[in-house]
């Protein structure tokens, strides 16, 4: 199911970089486990991105949110 929402406009570059980070996930025999943040930083480098750290705590955040959402979703099953 897909929901329509709004992104602040300060959040944008956060959203965009979340997408571009899309297959950079860890995963083990736990399942996913969250972002290989070397290539994370990489691609940080690649897109010249400007507020580092900023930009970092945010995808940090979306990544413990799907992490979250991850976790409930295999305990239903």
């Amino acid at each position: 199911m897909v929901t329509d929402f709004e992104v602040l406009e300060e959040n944008w570059q956060i959203v965009e970089m979340f997408l571009r980070c899309q297959t950079q996930w860890r995963t083990g025999m736990a399942g996913v486990t969250g972002f290989d943040y070397v290539a994370v930083f990489e691609l940080l480098k690649l897109y010249q991105v400007e507020e580092t750290v900023t930009v970092f705590e945010g995808l940090q955040l979306m990544e413990a949110q799907v992490l979250n959402v991850l976790t409930r979703e295999a305990a239903k099953k």
